[in-house]
């Protein structure tokens, strides 16, 4: 089984050419790092367990600092998962880990992809505080394949998918959406590499405990490889 270091490995050596995944200028276009850790305590209990609240926060942001996209979250541990049921755990521990990267932006932003793929899986997540309309797609790069997850996409994204179907390097193959379609969050992509599905369809954990916070180091790439935003 290949290790996420393996693939980072891989991907820095091809770094020069991904095609992006949004559309973004780094000369013209302004991003900003958005914090959802404990430390923003700007962030208050009652903005983040309402949708509607919490896309004005980061409209705010976003529109103060005259920025198209706002991006983090690789390995944060972050306090605003308290907002669903869906990240407790019967075992008492939550999930706080963020597993991904996200960008947050405009609802119906486009979303291309970084290389040549095929379609994996796809499901409608609905639940709230999930990943809503999810597509995961698998590639492969001298001979070692992986994965990428894209969630809180627009539930038409899904219409007239199937497993295997080809997607070609560039092609714009969903974008963010809206709130009712993408688990009841801000406008944004989860953006997520994975080495294995483990068996897992239209699905894969973005959000993990802390106290196993090497195992998935082990299993997560880093997608800001692929993003080359720093």
């Amino acid at each position: 089984m290949n290790s996420a270091q393996n693939i980072n490995d891989l991907l820095k050596k091809h770094q020069s050419d991904f095609y992006p995944v949004v559309d973004f200028s780094a000369t013209s276009d302004k991003i900003i790092p958005l914090d959802f850790t404990a430390a923003n305590t700007d962030l208050k209990a009652e903005i983040i367990g309402d949708t509607t609240l919490f896309s004005q926060y980061i409209d705010k942001q976003l529109s103060s600092a005259k920025a198209k996209f706002g991006i983090g979250g690789y390995f944060e541990h972050r306090t605003v998962y308290a907002r669903s049921e869906h990240f407790s755990s019967s075992e008492g521990e939550p999930r706080r880990l963020h597993l991904g990267v996200d960008i947050w932006g405009i609802a119906l932003t486009p979303i291309y992809a970084f290389m040549d793929a095929k379609v994996h899986s796809f499901a409608f997540n609905n639940n709230f505080g999930d990943y809503g309309a999810t597509i995961i797609l698998e590639h492969e790069l001298e001979r070692v394949t992986f994965y990428s997850l894209y969630g809180h996409l627009s539930l038409k994204n899904l219409g007239g998918l199937t497993s295997g179907k080809r997607i070609n390097k560039g092609e714009q193959f969903c974008d963010f959406g809206i709130a009712e379609e993408n688990g009841f969050w801000p406008p944004h992509l989860h953006f997520q590499l994975m080495c294995d599905m483990e068996g897992l369809n239209g699905d894969y954990p973005g959000v993990a405990k802390f106290s196993e916070f090497d195992l998935w180091k082990s299993k997560i790439p880093d997608p800001n490889i692929i993003l080359n935003w720093n």
